[in-house]
């Protein structure tokens, strides 16, 4: 009996189409659960309909990608590279081997060398972040960054969500704009200021729009 190996999105799934079968759902409400359009999340339920819990999975699953790289191939690159590159990384040795007529992407000679046992990840120890207690008032310190997203959901082109967030207060001030830019910036900045005055400190990310990287010319 073959079992059924599921990923976590295709159990969500199924559990949206469990409570579609037992009409607890209609098709309209359950499309955006699924995270598709009305449209897709029908093709979705007819499949699931025909086929059950396996029309759910992936139909590519354990067919061998068109991408992939032959066998013979990947046999003589990691002979090669444990002749002549044992000590080199994925990169280096990737641009060797090329060198040599023997054309391999770096990302893929890495995954190589993972699954061969060539190569082993270090992880880098992250650095602890100090806790801090929130600002005691509205203004002492406001946040602002841009959320870039499919905001719209194909409806229109992507755009940025412009956020300013005030530390004590979770006060909450924002926009759409085209694009992540310093006018952007500047323009939600005046909205603010306009409602709740001038912040005594904003924070910002390193991004060079919320930074001048070099010495102003006379013209600027």
């Amino acid at each position: 009996m073959e079992t059924l190996v599921m990923s976590r999105k295709e159990r969500d799934r199924m559990r949206i189409m469990v409570q579609l079968k037992a009409g607890q759902l209609t098709l309209g409400a359950a499309a955006p659960l699924l995270g598709l359009g009305y449209r897709q999340a029908r093709r979705v339920w007819q499949r699931y309909q025909a086929q059950g819990d396996a029309g759910l999975v992936h139909r590519s699953r354990g067919r061998p990608s068109p991408r992939r790289k032959a066998a013979r191939l990947r046999t003589r690159i990691l002979a090669r590279y444990r002749q002549r590159y044992p000590d080199f990384g994925p990169t280096l040795a990737a641009e060797y081997l090329v060198a040599e007529g023997l054309a391999i992407d770096h990302e893929t000679l890495r995954r190589w060398l993972l699954a061969e046992g060539l190569r082993v990840v270090r992880r880098r120890r992250q650095v602890h972040r100090q806790w801090r207690e929130r600002k005691a008032c509205l203004g002492e310190m406001v946040q602002l960054d841009g959320s870039h997203h499919d905001w719209f959901e194909g409806r229109r082109g992507r755009c940025v969500l412009m956020v300013m967030v005030d530390d004590a207060t979770n006060s909450v001030q924002a926009r759409f704009f085209e694009e992540e830019t310093t006018a952007a910036s500047y323009e939600l900045l005046a909205q603010w200021i306009r409602r709740h005055g001038l912040p005594r400190s904003l924070y910002v990310d390193r991004d060079s729009i919320y930074r001048c990287e070099g010495a102003p010319s006379l013209a600027d």
